[in-house]
């Protein structure tokens, strides 16, 4: 993140959809981002509500979690002496519209400016974020597919919609991003200071995230503590970065990333080739997954009972070396990164990794660290090149360290 203690401005559109009651949560969390380095910092909340967004959630509900006053009216007398639209655009680092309907996104789109959300759009000179609320059959009209592909143009970003459940009574595509979604991407922009280059428009960018799980029986399995948010956190801004992005997923418990093209999988020997078939068109592979390295020589098809057993012995075999065999196919051009979790001896057993599996950079971070590792928002971790250059990432968010990371990638295969 930057280093000033200025406080990072969200100006927060909330516009008329039933998910507007969810903004409530999303200002407290976005109020409670911090630059991990500098805790002192903050985000402020200015808020602009519609008059559609009125009809779900009170002014005075937003201006209390807020800490400010919230803005309705485009000709209301202003806190200060300032054109109201061009005081808030002027004020805002970036501009947040969630819940976003169909019809804001159409003004947006064609230059609409008929209330203050969206004059400040027109004026704003900030990014702007948007995440979609509708029916998943607005979502999925020509004129809204139009009016998005318009405003991608022109570098707006889009988080969600997610799928599943409406509020209308149908099931599809339309639900507003998680709240902790939106304010992780919130966060990335922020870490960044600037909008996302799209400097790798139509790249093809593999990613592995997660555990993977060996069954023992149908009903225990050998895992570990993976949480996939570091994986997660790359596939969501290399999609930001333009590129074209397979996310090869363990079991998790993360939103799916807008734009993404998802691949859930369970046991290694699924990762493995999920991961090699979508490697062949890749231009990058990133393998943040934490595979299991060992597997049951056999999986009993029934509950295994503890009554009777002093003990229980398990043999053991080992699982397909993912990035290994990815190392060991890697094409011309391609590029591989892989990651080191350590628990010691962190440089050396990454550098020693890093020349096994064939791969370009390496990004070793230790896991016993209480802020860092695997179920951590936070991490640390020492990037180490395959001609022997290394660069140290100080503790950031995992949405940071993904920009850095990224930025390593974007620097080797341009």
């Amino acid at each position: 993140m930057t280093s000033d203690l200025r406080p990072f401005t969200v100006v927060l559109g909330v516009t008329g959809s039933i998910a507007a009651y969810k903004a409530a949560d999303l200002v407290r969390k976005l109020r409670a981002l911090r630059d991990p380095a500098r805790p002192e910092r903050r985000v402020v909340v200015r808020a602009v509500l519609t008059a559609g967004g009125a009809q779900f959630i009170t002014p005075l509900t937003l201006q209390t979690l807020a800490g400010g006053p919230v803005y309705l009216d485009q000709f209301a007398l202003p806190e200060r002496w300032d054109v109201e639209h061009v005081g808030l655009a002027d004020s805002a680092d970036l501009l947040l519209v969630a819940p976003a309907s169909a019809d804001v996104i159409a003004k947006f789109a064609h230059g609409i400016a008929d209330d203050l959300l969206s004059t400040v759009a027109l004026a704003v000179t900030a990014p702007l974020m948007i995440a979609p609320a509708m029916n998943v059959h607005m979502w999925d009209h020509p004129a809204t597919r139009h009016n998005i592909g318009i405003l991608r143009e022109r570098g707006a970003i889009f988080i969600g919609p997610g799928e599943g459940e409406l509020a209308c009574g149908y099931t599809g595509r339309g639900r507003m991003a998680e709240v902790e979604e939106i304010a992780a991407a919130v966060e990335a922009i922020w870490s960044a200071g600037v909008p996302p280059a799209r400097d790798l428009e139509g790249v093809k960018i593999v990613v592995t995230a997660g555990p993977t799980r060996e069954y023992l029986d149908p009903v225990r399995f050998i895992s570990n503590p993976s949480t996939g948010k570091m994986g997660y956190a790359l596939a969501r801004a290399a999609c930001a970065c333009g590129a074209e992005v397979t996310l090869i997923s363990g079991p998790v418990n993360l939103p799916v990333p807008e734009g993404v093209t998802v691949v859930n999988v369970t046991t290694t020997a699924e990762m493995a080739a999920a991961a090699l078939q979508a490697a062949e068109g890749a231009r990058v592979i990133i393998g943040a997954a934490a595979p299991a390295d060992f597997t049951p020589a056999e999986t009993a098809t029934q509950k295994l009972k503890k009554a009777g057993r002093d003990k229980l012995n398990i043999a053991l075999l080992p699982t397909t070396d993912i990035l290994a065999e990815l190392g060991r196919r890697k094409k011309t051009g391609q590029l591989i990164v892989a990651f080191a979790a350590e628990t010691e001896k962190l440089e050396e057993h990454a550098a020693e990794k890093l020349a096994r599996k064939n791969a370009d950079l390496i990004v070793a971070n230790p896991v016993t660290a209480k802020d860092a590792g695997f179920a951590a928002d936070t991490n640390r971790a020492v990037l180490i090149y395959a001609d022997g250059r290394r660069e140290e990432l100080e503790l950031q968010t995992k949405e940071a360290m993904a920009g850095r990371i990224l930025d390593a990638v974007v620097a080797i295969v341009r």
